[in-house]
């Protein structure tokens, strides 16, 4: 491995108000090697990568480039010092080619200031080419996957010839291909000499990619470990303080009558006679690969898809669900695969909480505000969110405290089944385990919890039964406890019949 540090950070301090996000924080990173930063949410992993990409100023300590004491400042003087940021959220121009994204803002133009294309298409195909991307540089972004998207986004970022790359989640929202093929992209760049700073909640990936791995806690340093010496059980231990055992807490609930009965569901072209049932108290996990149709069928039983055919029944009676108004009626709720779908991110958290129950909130169409204040405060409490204060807007929490304001605003409206779309997507091992332990606390109050997730081991931890669905039909169902994740994976893809 790698041995020669171009990147120190020494004693590296950030305060916000009345937090301590970074405290004496220690970092190196070597020529060519893959740097993995864990740690849970406010840990201080965001903190320390926007300080390198300029976005955030230090409070003390120093950082060194190539042992020359640098300021960074702002992202420009990041770039210009070879460091680049490729963030969660995309940051390119769907209306524009890709390579309009690529040189945004340093478009080759002729004497008479109008744009050179020709050479601005060269120019952004020798780019892709670097990092073995075989894409028409004249294509709309719009019209990318989010995995080409993002290739896109790495291929702008390294164009400015940085030699430092800073990756913030970039598989959350990648299916298994997808994330090798930029796994495949990240060994070519280290072969190539970069050197990659990689934040990640997914401890298997981590273990996959990265040489070494920082470990932060409550914005301290808590160590660093090559992956050779770094079980994954070790490395949750160093991050949350608790071993990976305990991150399925689910306790054994009595499973009553059927709450959800599907019968011969299908949607054209996508869907094809599925049927299932849900009892009280019970979690019956989805399991298959991207494009099996598992979304289609949370969406449908939501309402914002049109069933082509087949009936659904709630506690026995028939239900006809338009419209999300429809289930919500009905009393289903929906923990989306995108938590942001399920809230209004701009509203602090007691609107979100009330948002599908606001008959029981207002009078004469008058909202009562205390009322909500103090709903709001009681499922802060009670699902442990952590928050400033109720005035907090739901887009500054943390990912796990977000999908706990969706979950408390399906409690609020007493749901009677609960649909979990990869319910811990984005969030941390700590935040995931809490997830899991409201997951367990809903069934044994009776609540029907269908569980949609890619994450084989909490399927296994969670699940009562485990249904595999493969285009479009559900092609398997196991009891959890007599099924490996090898018999899911090769049943999802056809593997042995």
């Amino acid at each position: 491995m790698p041995q020669v540090p171009i990147l120190v950070m020494e004693g590296i301090t950030k305060e916000f108000p009345g937090v301590r996000a970074l405290d004496q924080v220690d970092f190196q990173l070597c020529q060519g090697e893959v740097h993995a930063l864990l740690g849970e949410n406010g840990a201080g992993k965001s903190t320390m990568v926007k300080i390198l990409s300029g976005s955030l100023n230090k409070d003390s300590g120093r950082v060194l480039l190539r042992g020359k004491e640098v300021e960074i400042g702002s992202p420009s003087r990041a770039r210009s010092l070879g460091i680049g940021m490729v963030y969660q959220e995309l940051s390119l121009v769907s209306s524009l080619s890709i390579a309009e994204n690529i040189f945004l803002g340093r478009w080759p133009r002729h004497r008479s200031g109008s744009i050179d294309w020709k050479r601005l298409y060269e120019m952004a195909r020798a780019e892709l080419e670097k990092l073995g991307l075989d894409i028409d540089p004249r294509i709309k972004v719009g019209l990318l996957s989010v995995a080409e998207q993002q290739l896109v986004e790495i291929a702008k970022v390294v164009s400015q010839n940085v030699y430092i790359l800073l990756l913030d989640e970039p598989t959350s929202a990648l299916s298994d291909r997808e994330r090798e093929r930029l796994f495949g992209l990240i060994r070519s760049l280290k072969r190539d000499g970069m050197s990659i700073i990689y934040i990640s909640h997914r401890l298997a990936e981590v273990l996959e990619i990265a040489d070494r791995i920082t470990i932060l806690r409550d914005g301290r340093k808590v160590g660093t470990v090559s992956v050779d010496e770094a079980p994954e059980d070790r490395l949750v231990t160093m991050m949350v303080g608790r071993s990976l055992s305990e991150q399925f807490p689910k306790t054994a609930a009595a499973v009553g009558q059927p709450v959800l009965q599907v019968e011969n569901l299908s949607v054209s072209g996508v869907l094809h006679d599925l049927s299932f049932e849900v009892g009280r108290g019970e979690i019956v996990g989805i399991f298959g690969l991207m494009g099996s149709g598992r979304t289609t069928l949370a969406r449908t039983l939501f309402g914002l898809e049109r069933a082509k055919s087949g009936k659904v029944y709630v506690d026995g009676a028939r239900a006809r669900i338009g419209s999300p108004m429809d289930a919500i009626r009905l009393g289903i709720g929906y923990l989306t695969e995108d938590r942001r779908q399920g809230l209004v991110p701009c509203m602090p958290i007691p609107p979100n909480v009330t948002l599908s129950s606001l008959r029981d909130f207002s009078r004469f169409s008058f909202l009562k505000r205390k009322l909500e204040e103090e709903m709001a405060e009681r499922f802060v409490k009670d699902l442990r969110i952590r928050t400033p204060s109720l005035k907090q807007k739901v887009a500054r929490l943390s990912g796990g405290n977000q999908q706990k304001v969706v979950l408390s605003k399906w409690m609020c409206r007493k749901s009677r089944v609960i649909i979990f779309d990869e319910p811990t997507r984005g969030i941390d091992v700590a935040a995931k385990a809490e997830v899991f332990q409201l997951m367990s606390r809903l069934a044994q109050q009776g609540i029907g919890v269908l569980m949609i997730s890619s994450e084989l081991p909490e399927l296994l931890g969670m699940c009562d039964r485990i249904l595999v669905i493969r285009g479009g039909r559900f092609v398997a169902e196991f009891q959890a406890s007599d099924v490996t994740q090898e018999q899911l994976l090769k049943t999802a893809s056809g593997i042995g019949g």
